[in-house]
């Protein structure tokens, strides 16, 4: 008996270690995002310093897919997910790269939060799900899995960019008629990219 109430005693230990390890990682994750997303939207010649988040502080944020929206990590990864969870991992890091490539260039915002909320206020948001109706919250934990390691890589600019640049994209099942205004650059199965002509975002 006393052997039973020293496991069990071990073993809610070390999960109260396992789970203070967790909230650790993901603060961590949470403040490097922030300085890396405020590195990816400065200025050319400002370079303000940021270190690279790992995969398990990455994987620690948002472990459910139901927190808020308020931080990079989980926006851009919720973005993935939403935009192309029946994708390929290139689709997934083609719209991440849509994303990143937003921030701070002329008319977009300078978080990726404000990035993909953007429009909502409109009612015409730049990323559909955001202002879809539908509920936000992840159903396929594999997948959401991928699009944080996604977003962690995109954040730690190690994604090469498939959209050569592209600010926009649409599904291939649709033809939206702002296509035809700008330079399409990039396509994967399941996406087609486009940037401004004259590299001035509307």
């Amino acid at each position: 008996m006393r052997l039973i109430w020293i496991c069990l005693v071990a073993t809610a230990l070390g999960g109260q270690a396992i789970a203070a390890d967790r909230e650790r990682n993901a603060e961590t994750a949470v403040d490097k995002a922030e300085a890396l997303e405020r590195k990816a939207a400065a200025e050319e010649g400002v370079t303000p310093r940021a270190k690279p988040i790992t995969r398990p502080e990455a994987q620690a944020v948002d472990p459910t897919g139901k927190a808020p929206l308020d931080d990079a990590i989980t926006c851009l990864s919720r973005s993935i997910y939403w935009e192309a969870k029946g994708g390929s991992p290139a689709d997934m890091e083609a719209v991440a790269s849509v994303a990143m490539n937003r921030l701070g260039h002329e008319g977009f915002p300078d978080t990726l939060c404000e990035v993909v909320k953007q429009g909502s206020e409109q009612g015409s948001c730049q990323f559909s799900w955001w202002c879809d109706g539908r509920p936000d919250q992840v159903k396929e934990d594999e997948r959401y899995e991928l699009a944080k390691e996604v977003a962690r890589k995109a954040l730690n600019q190690q994604l090469r960019d498939r959209t050569d640049g592209a600010l926009y994209f649409h599904d291939r099942t649709v033809s939206p008629d702002w296509a035809a205004k700008y330079l399409r650059t990039a396509e994967t199965r399941k996406f087609l990219f486009y940037r401004p002509r004259k590299d001035a975002a509307q």
